[in-house]
């Protein structure tokens, strides 16, 4: 059963944000870490480590999977799944709902701004 939480784990942290930054570098958008999928998967025998995140920026919300490895005193990162949404038509596909935590500072933001808020979800976006 696949696992998604919204808080980083400590000994995890590092690597995370290495992917993250590496990620925002490639992106129009600032997008930050809304949470991890199983994030109790076992490092590789190489010693890489591979991460399956939930980023959130702007309108949408993304899963995408790095595979980060300690190297020197930084780290080493690759995307492992930008081969098939740059194969899509329209480049990148948000696959997710934003989770709650995204959401309520959204939804907070927005209804300071108006009487009432439709919200439509249709393949990730929002």
């Amino acid at each position: 059963m696949t696992t998604v939480r919204e808080t980083i784990p400590d000994d995890l942290v590092p690597e995370v944000e290495a992917a993250l930054a590496w990620f925002n570098r490639r992106r129009d958008i600032a997008f930050e870490v809304t949470g991890i999928v199983d994030p109790e998967a076992a490092p590789e025998a190489s010693g890489a480590r591979k991460l399956r995140l939930v980023l959130c920026g702007g309108d949408r919300c993304e899963q995408r999977s790095f595979r980060v490895t300690a190297e020197g005193g930084g780290y080493d990162v690759a995307v492992l799944d930008d081969a098939a949404s740059e194969a899509s038509a329209g480049g990148e596909i948000a696959e997710l709902d934003p989770p709650p935590g995204a959401r309520r500072g959204w939804l907070d933001r927005v209804l300071g701004q108006h009487a009432f808020v439709v919200l439509v979800f249709y393949r990730g976006y929002w």
